[in-house]
């Protein structure tokens, strides 16, 4: 279950883990600030919390993606990103200017790019898509500027 702002001492102790301050304190910010930065989650926490150090919230961070509670989403090119939607299988847009990430629900249907011809022994669990492009407002810019064409 993804944590909410509302439970995250139970999530915690669910996953028995210890209820910390600063873990309460990542979750809720993660839950409303999804897709952020381990820097943009910090600055939400110092604003709840108080002090915390930058590496407390790294080290936060990493419980709370190995045990499940938060996703790593690592686009290239751009900083590694956190949020708590973990509980379905989804994926993401991201916008080639801006950097605006999206959540976007997995394409049903025959997916013949998901299907690996060779797992080589592999036991596969996850497949990350990301889709890259430009937001509505970065494409309506580019539109906007692009010289008329004769």
């Amino acid at each position: 279950m993804p944590p909410t702002p509302s439970e995250p001492a139970e999530v915690l102790r669910g996953q028995g883990l210890q209820v910390t301050t600063q873990r309460i304190a990542v979750l809720k910010a993660a839950a409303t600030r999804p897709h952020s930065t381990a820097d943009d989650l910090a600055e939400v926490v110092r604003g709840e919390i108080g002090s915390i150090s930058r590496q407390a919230v790294y080290d936060s961070l990493g419980v709370l993606v190995d045990r499940g509670l938060l996703r790593r989403i690592e686009p290239a090119g751009s900083a590694t990103r956190y949020e708590h939607r973990v509980d379905d299988n989804h994926h993401h847009l991201v916008c080639r200017d801006c950097g605006t990430i999206v959540d976007v629900a997995c394409a049903s249907g025959r997916a013949p790019c998901l299907d690996v011809l060779d797992a080589q022994g592999f036991a596969i669990d996850e497949v990350e898509i990301i889709y890259w492009g430009h937001c509505p407002e970065c494409a309506a810019v580019a539109a906007a500027t692009e010289p008329f064409s004769e």
